[in-house]
């Protein structure tokens, strides 16, 4: 079961590449499916929150849960700025899901320049709402954690430049041992649909397109 589960991760990861590609983003491609059962994929490093709160990254955040997660910097300029307002919408599309059924995490590149009070910060300027944590810690634990969900480059120089992380978002849930990606700048509601996916609870907690914010509709 873990095997299917892992290659429908894969297939979905090269779905969305090619959505991707064909709709003119610039997106690297991920690395392979992460493998291993359960929690054992993730280092259980010590972060901290940006409201200061000190949590253990697979015991707090991601153990029994439905999660999605990208990296980002708050001095980025780049490709930060657009993916944190694209999962703003997706954020607002989750609704009360947001920060009970799905939990969003987004994790510094720059640990060593966003403490929890320049990544609030970051949070107040973009105005991001409740269920949605932005976390730091020390260097070697973020970079075990970005090769463990796959945030890295094949090409060693490219990987160790800040300012070319990928601009993926990996999506999970735990409980099911059920992953994939997508690319964080794809449209919000693919994004939803990716959430949906993998997460069982959905039936109970469905999102109606009716509750959409304005913005998404109009593109609709």
């Amino acid at each position: 079961m873990n095997t299917r589960r892992r290659v429908l991760a894969g297939l979905g990861v090269a779905a969305f590449g090619w959505a991707a590609w064909r709709s003119g983003s610039s997106v690297q491609q991920p690395a392979a499916p992460l493998a291993g059962v359960g929690g054992t994929r993730f280092p259980n490093v010590p972060l901290l929150t940006h409201e200061g709160r000190e949590v253990r990254f697979y015991d707090d955040l991601v153990r029994g849960k439905v999660v999605a997660i990208n990296m980002m910097y708050a001095q980025c300029s780049n490709s930060c700025p657009a993916t944190t307002a694209n999962l703003r919408l997706v954020q607002e599309m989750l609704g009360e899901r947001a920060g009970r059924d799905v939990h969003l995490y987004s994790l510094t590149l720059q640990p060593e320049l966003d403490s929890p009070e320049r990544l609030r910060e970051y949070v107040e300027r973009h105005h991001i709402g409740p269920g949605w944590q932005f976390l730091t810690g020390v260097r070697a634990d973020i970079e075990q954690l970005r090769r463990a969900l796959g945030f890295y480059d094949v090409d060693p120089v490219v990987d160790l430049n800040d300012l070319s992380h990928t601009g993926m978002l990996r999506i999970g849930n735990d409980a099911l041992d059920r992953w994939t990606m997508a690319p964080s700048l794809t449209d919000a509601a693919q994004i939803l649909s990716t959430i949906n996916h993998v997460d069982s609870k959905v039936v109970h907690t469905a999102y109606r397109p009716s509750e959409a914010p304005a913005e998404q509709l109009a593109q609709a």
